[in-house]
């Protein structure tokens, strides 16, 4: 199954764990956000990794 949608919630704080995880989906300015050009094919352990390891959880994600 493919990653469709990654989002990012409010309750992020800012800890950097995502954007080390998968710098080519996240990044970090206030908090999180998910890069408006990012490519999600390719990348789906790391997205997976960095919902998983989030201190908050509050990277969730949509596979179809």
């Amino acid at each position: 199954m493919a990653i469709t949608k990654v989002w990012v919630e409010e309750g992020c704080t800012s800890c950097g764990l995502c954007e080390d995880t998968c710098d080519a989906v996240f990044e970090i300015d206030d908090v999180s956000e998910v890069k408006k050009d990012a490519v999600f094919d390719g990348n789906e352990e790391e997205i997976k990794e960095a919902a998983e390891a989030c201190p908050v959880e509050v990277i969730k994600f949509t596979e179809e």
